[in-house]
């Protein structure tokens, strides 16, 4: 069992893991926890109210947007997906964390 990263490292990183999952197709709230925790290797664990107010930020700010799907009769379920300005900003932060890493990883190695 992994223990949990503190949640100032994690928060840094919301938009682009949502982001990411969402450039993959549209995805709904227990969708999107789920995912994250299988494609961390169980080592991400996010809340679903964690996942409302990153995707709903995400829509406010034009990065993506949703739509109610589902049966007539059943259960409707809201799913996001990204718009043209959320798949760009999906490549811009890619290209951040990949930079910010490097760094941080040389300045660990720096001894």
């Amino acid at each position: 069992m992994h223990e949990p990263f503190p949640k100032d490292l994690a928060t840094g990183s919301y938009d682009l893991v949502a982001l990411d999952t969402l450039s993959r197709g549209p995805v709904y709230v227990y969708g999107l926890v789920r995912t994250i925790f299988e494609r961390s290797n169980h080592t991400i664990r996010w809340h679903e109210g964690t996942a409302y107010r990153v995707l709903h930020d995400l829509e406010r700010r034009g990065l993506a947007t949703s739509v109610w799907q589902g049966p007539k009769d059943g259960r409707q379920r809201r799913y996001y997906r990204l718009t043209p300005r959320g798949r760009r900003a999906v490549q811009q932060l890619r290209r951040q964390w990949h930079d910010f890493t490097l760094a941080i990883n040389a300045l660990l190695r720096s001894r």
